[in-house]
Parts: C-alpha cells; structure tokens; sequence
C-alpha cells in the first residue's frame, strides 16, 4: 500500500476534520491511526501522519516525501551491460539460421551487389569515385586445386574504419546504415535496391570456410587493407597490404578456404555457375565466374618421312588438321534479364515465352501468362503462366510443394520450397515468380514471418490467377482451354472442394460432358442458357465412365422431356458438385437418387397409379425383404423394368464404388455411410405387368419369386451396384436361360441327354485316371538349333 500512497502523496496532503464539541473527547477509528489514541505525530503503514487543531477543527497532514526517497534509493542500482561470447555467438549466426550450406554464395553476391549499388548512387554527386577502375561487376573465381573461392566485385570498398565497424561488428549491416542515412537526406527512393537487412549474411561465409580473407580498396582512401579471420574464433586480424601485385584499383575481394569436406563440392566451377544462376540470376550487376571451355583450332600436321622418301622442303605448305583444346576464361552466369521489373505493355510475347522455357526449363510454350504489380498495403511484382502440359506424375495433383512458385526479394532468390502459403494445393501447377521488396523475412531469409502478409499476397496471386483462366476460356482460341482443362480440369475441380471462399471464380471455368453434348464439353453458364422455362434444377449423374452414363436407366424419362443431364465420370466430379451445392441459384440435382420432381406430375393420375399397384410393390418388397428400404412405381423409366435408386441423404451407387475401392477403407463406415436402395418399377413394362398378374393369381409361384430375384440383381447391375454375389447371379442367369431354351431347337430326349452326360462323365474320368504324369527334366527340352547344346 505504500508505494501506491507515495506516488499519490509526493507532496505533503492536509485532510480537515470538524469537531462538533470541542470540550468533549473525539474518537477517530481508522486503518491508518494508531489504536492508542492520537498524538501529535505517529507513524502508519510507512508514512508520516500529523495532526494540527485549527478553528475547532483537526487538521491531518501526511508527508510522504521521505517514503519517496526511500523508495527511489532501493529501485535504483548499478548498471550493466549483456556480455556475449563471441565465438559461441557466431558459431549460432553460422550453424543455426541458415538451412543449407549453399546459401552462403546468396549471401556474399548480395553483399557485393550492395557495394557496386552504393558506388553508383555515390557517384552522381562523386563522379571522382568511378575513377579508372572498370565496369561495376561481380567475378567468382574458384580453384578446385587449392580449395578457394574467390569473389571479387568493382564497388564502393572500405576503409580501416569501416572494416571494424562492419566486419567487426555482428549483426550491424551496412547496407542499413546507408538507408538510414538515405533516409534522412530524404533521398530514399533514389536507390532502393539494397538487398542488406541484418548484418549477419558475410558470417555465412564460415558455413564451407575454415579462413576468410577479405582484401578491400575504398576510392576514398590510398591505402588497401586486409581483414582475415579464422572459424570458431573470437578475433580477427587488419593489416595493411604491402604487395604491390595484390593492390586493388577499387572494390573488394574475398577469398574462401574451404572446409575439406566442402572443399571438393564448392570448388566446382560448374556447381558455382548452378548456385548463380538459382539464387543470383537476376541480380542488377553482371556476374562473372570462371569457367573450363573448348575450342577448335587448326595445326599444322607434322608427317616423318617413310624409309627411302626424301624430306620435303621447307617451304612446301604442310598438311593442317584441327582439333580441340580446353582453356579457362570468363563466363557470364547472368545472362536472363528480370522481365517482371519492366513494364508489362513494353515486353513482347515472344519475351515471356522465352523467359519461361529459361526460367523453368520448360520446351513447349506456355498457354497462357499475367503479368501484375500490386501496390498498397504489400506491394511486389510477379509473372504467372499456365505450363503447355500438365503433370506426369499424379503425386503431383495432391502435393502442394511442387516448387513452381519462385520467390525473390529485391531480385535475389529466397525459396521455392512452399507448403501452400502462396498457392492453395489446387493451384499448384502454376509456374511464376514474385518478387517484393519489403517482405517480412527472418533473417536466414528463408521464412516468411509475417502471416497477414501472406495471406494478403496469397489472396491477390488466386485472384490473379484466376483472372488468367477465365481470359483464356473466353479467347477466341478454344483449343487452349481445351488443353488447359485436359491438363488441370481436376485440379480446378479439387478447388471446388478445398476452397469454398472462390466458388463463384471455380465455377464458371468447370467444364462437362452432357446427354445433349456427349463429344464436346460443357460449362455450367452453358448448360443454363439451354435450360427450359419450367425446369428449375441443374440435372447430374456419376458413373465410372461416359460409356456408361449414355446407357444408364436414369437417363429415360429425361431424355424424352429434353432436359440436359451433366455427367460426371471422373472419380472426383461428384464430390467437387456436391460442394458446389448450387450454380446461379440452379441446385444441383443427382438423377440417381430418390424423389426426383421433374415439374410435370399429374397427381391424379399418380394416386390412380400407386393404388392400382400398391399390392404388387408390397409383393415385392416381402419377397425381397432387406436388400431394398421400399418399392414404389418410377417416374424416371420408359424402357427398362426396374431401376434401383439411392436415398437422399446416403452414399450413390458410384461413391459406393469408389469408396470400396480405396486401399485403406473402413468397412464399418461403408455399411453406415451406404444410402438404403429403393426399387423403381415401370408400370408400363410388359414383365412388370407379368408379375402384377403372378402377384394376384399366383402370389406363391416360385418360377415367379426366381423372376422377382433376378429382376432385383439385374437392376443391382445396370443401377451401378456390385452385386454380393456374382457367382450366384450367374447361376440365376443360366437357370433362366434354360428355361427359355429348352426345347426351341428340337434337342434330343432328357433321357438321351442324361445317357451321354453320364457317357461323358465316365469317358473324362477314365481318361483322367489313365493319364500318366511325365516328368521332364530341363535338360531335356532341347531344340535343334538350340545354341547351347555341344
């Protein structure tokens, strides 16, 4: 409580109090006084109280200034600074924010691109600065025999002072420290280009180096200085450069001696041109490395004279021959320009096409591309394309890390290892880069930080993306979008399923085959531009192949009325509409499911109907038992019997299949999941009109109950069901065959028939029992021309 007071109370309070009788004793009770009475002055609860009587009043006065003071004494103490361990901190800078090795030829061309960016915006008020020195470029020199990189770039340098500060000092970049002073001249957007943040990325030099040795020359200073440090130490060494054959006009050079065991790996001039050209190929500077080449050249043949010839003369032109010799010469890595940093009206067709095949290695030309820059809250700039050809690998539908997006910041490659934050999985077959300049990375540059910023990004590349789609099905040319659906239909169709929020974008880009179009596909928009006035629901049916579809009993009735059905003969198709639910306020109806309205019943003649009837559907369904939940008379047939529907809110008979088929289904779950069967009979049918008189005459017949069965399988069949016993069903088939046929031909009598089976019976069985088995050894199966006899 007193520390609260005293902060109060800093300064002496005076409370009053009256006194009614000032002849009579005042008993003042309170938490803060004394329960001896009053005095003239006491202490409570750390504070100083006193108490004055002034005009029949007393007067409490607290003073909590020395409370204050005593309390500032005790706060405040001795201060000190955090003491790091210099060896152990780097040795976390070097092994611990960086996941692979190769990123420390990322870091070190970055930083030298910073020095050349530095020396050309110092330029313009120095030109003194560029001097005689050469181009601003970047060369990487290594040296498979002794172990070295190289790295030598023309930029600004530094002095002994700078050395120090940003060598010496971790974590302090002087990239930012440049910005800031930018920034403060408000000259900002002059260069912002500078790819330096943290200060840490020159450490990632130790990830393959055992010793670096940096040499530098700043314009601004006559002297050249050496900075050399050793791994897993806590010092370094500045001295001053004292051969002459070293000097540098300006920039910097840094040379590594690699690890021995990365000595064999990144002294490889190949692998070094590889890294450039995946992390630095669109870095603003040319980078130079070094590299082994070939060449053809003519030589003059010298032929020695055979035994008895004569020497010919001198001046007699000798025989040339040519042949190839290898020599080393500079190569550059970083010959494709960053096509997303100009504007998109400037770059031609053919620019993109080329860019895409370089960028990607990819041979056929894209169907089509985007090219966007995003301002505002995030702001970057990016190039999408659509691939000629879609995946060869069906791993690759479902696997979301397909390394299609390329991520740069500031031209330099960070990643394109993504498990979804840029794209959605359905997405993944889009091949781009994007590049920011302010994106929220950690400092190995490797994670996005940030999520909202992502999500962001994320949201204007899908809406981008499919911006991109949607031109390229309205384009005069239907032929790409034919390809385009060909090759990524059911990932769009897995959008469906995993991306409720862009329905309304999905949509539209779907594409199917239909009973009115059973050659040429569909869209929704389509399929309800040909839709009746009267017919209020769009019309599917799944089936494993379109084959099938055509034939389905289903199909009858609708057929008849003219209304388009969708097919769905792809595994994912019904799902995907499932999802979709409904289509410009259109539901989406399966025809192969129970109380199917197509709009234009006579309920009369239907209650006539179902009278006429209903002793024959409880017939049936009392011999059929459990196999069916009901039967009822159809609406959907005109040719076929029966047909067997599912009910509304179970599984159809193709997701029944598919479900079977899964190599880690749960049999518990299919029977739960699996729709009760209703069977539909077609009133008109002549066997259904059979059976009708069998059920009133002959209700017991077992020839009828045989018909009944087989008209159940039969429908189980041409339904799309699995029947449970096929064996079984092909017993009931000969069985009935053979009551339709017999006799027909004018065959022989039973008993001549039963005579020869029974002939024929022993004759297979003696001559079974008289068949010896003859062993034949493998080295008796010769031939003639056999070439490995003797």
């Amino acid at each position: 409580m007193a520390p609260v007071l005293s902060r109060s109370l800093a300064t002496p309070s005076l409370a009053s109090l009256p006194l009614t009788n000032p002849n009579k004793a005042f008993n003042l009770r309170s938490a803060f006084l004394p329960r001896n009475g009053l005095n003239k002055a006491f202490s409570c609860t750390g504070l100083r109280w006193k108490f004055e009587k002034r005009n029949n009043r007393i007067a409490v006065r607290c003073e909590a200034s020395a409370v204050a003071e005593k309390e500032a004494e005790e706060t405040s103490g001795e201060k000190f600074e955090y003491q790091a361990e210099v060896s152990r901190l780097l040795d976390l800078i070097v092994h611990s924010l960086y996941s692979h090795k190769e990123v420390f030829l990322r870091e070190l061309v970055s930083n030298a691109s910073d020095a050349l960016d530095k020396l050309r915006f110092l330029s313009v008020t120095e030109p003194s600065l560029l001097g005689d020195a050469g181009e601003l470029e970047i060369c990487i020199k290594p040296d498979p025999d002794n172990g070295t990189i190289t790295i030598i770039d023309t930029g600004i340098g530094m002095t002994k002072e700078e050395l120090v500060d940003c060598l010496g000092t971790i974590a302090q970049s002087g990239t930012s420290k440049f910005l800031k002073a930018l920034k403060e001249n408000k000259d900002l957007g002059a260069d912002n280009g500078l790819i330096g943040q943290f200060g840490v990325g020159f450490y990632s030099a130790f990830l393959v180096a055992e010793k670096v040795v940096v040499s530098t020359k700043s314009p601004r200073s006559e002297k050249q200085y050496v900075w050399e440090a050793v791994a897993d130490s806590s010092s370094y060494v500045i001295r001053e450069e004292a051969d002459p054959e070293k000097h540098l006009h300006r920039g910097t050079q840094i040379t590594l001696y690699l690890r021995s065991d990365d000595k064999y790996e990144f002294s490889d001039p190949t692998r070094i041109q590889n890294l450039v050209k995946n992390y630095s190929q669109f870095v603003s500077f040319p980078i130079y490395t070094w590299q082994e080449k070939s060449r053809t050249v003519e030589v003059e043949e010298e032929e020695t004279p055979k035994e008895g010839e004569e020497e010919k003369p001198e001046g007699e032109k000798k025989k040339k021959t040519t042949k190839t010799e290898k020599y080393w010469d500079w190569e550059l890595a970083n010959e494709t320009k960053p096509i997303w940093m100009r504007n998109s009206k400037e770059v031609e067709k053919d620019e993109y096409h080329e860019f895409y095949k370089k960028t990607f290695n990819e041979f056929l030309d894209p169907l089509g591309y985007t090219h966007f820059t995003t301002e505002g809250e995030v702001e970057f700039r990016s190039v999408l394309y659509i691939p000629g050809m879609g995946p060869l690998n069906n791993e690759d539908v479902i696997n979301p890390k397909t390394k299609n997006i390329r991520l740069y910041v500031k031209r330099v490659f960070i990643s394109d290892d993504f498990d979804g934050e840029l794209f959605p999985r359905y997405l993944s077959f889009v091949k781009g880069v994007v590049d920011s300049d302010d994106l929220p990375l950690n400092v190995s540059r490797e994670i996005l930080q940030e999520s909202r910023i992502v999500r962001i990004m994320r949201k204007r590349l899908v809406r981008k993306t499919f911006d991109m789609i949607q031109e390229i099905s309205e384009s005069e040319n239907k032929e790409d979008y034919k390809k385009l659906w060909e090759n990524f239909g059911r990932f769009l169709k897995l959008g469906c399923i995993e991306d409720s929020g862009n329905h309304k974008r999905i949509a539209p880009l779907l594409r199917f085959y239909t009973s009115k179009s059973e050659e040429e596909l569909t869209s929704l928009d389509e399929y309800v531009e040909n839709m009746g006035e009267n017919q209020k629901a769009i019309y599917y049916l799944a089936t494993d192949s379109l084959k099938s579809a055509k034939t389905a009993p289903f199909l009858e009735k609708l057929v008849q009325k003219d209304i388009e059905v969708l097919y769905l003969i792809e595994p994912i198709d019904e799902v995907a509409i499932q999802n979709l639910q409904t289509y410009k306020e259109k539901k989406f109806v399966d025809i192969s499911k129970e109380d199917l309205e197509l709009g234009d019943e006579d309920e009369v003649k239907e209650r006539e109907t179902k009278q006429e009837y209903n002793l024959l559907c409880d017939w049936i369904k009392q011999h059929l038992g459990d196999k069916v939940a009901k039967v009822q008379i159809s609406k959907r047939l005109s040719s076929s019997p029966c047909v067997l529907v599912s009910g509304k809110f179970g599984w159809s008979a193709n997701m029944e299949r598919l479900m079977k088929a899964q190599a880690l289904g749960d049999t518990a779950s299919l029977e739960f999941m699996r729709g009760r069967r209703i069977l539909e009979i077609n009133r008109d049918h002549p066997i259904i009109k059979d059976l009708n008189a069998a059920c009133k005459n002959a209700p017991d017949s077992s020839d009828a109950e045989r018909a009944v069965d087989l008209l159940y399988d039969t429908a189980l069949i041409s339904s799309g069901f699995s029947p449970d016993s096929p064996a079984e069903l092909g017993n009931k088939i000969y069985e009935m065959m053979a009551m339709a046929l017999g006799g027909r031909w004018g065959r022989s009598e039973e008993d001549e028939v039963e005579a020869s089976e029974v002939s024929a019976t022993e004759t297979d069985t003696s001559a079974v029992e008289g068949l010896e088995t003859q062993v034949i050894e493998p080295s008796e199966v010769m031939t003639e021309d056999d070439p490995w006899q003797d």
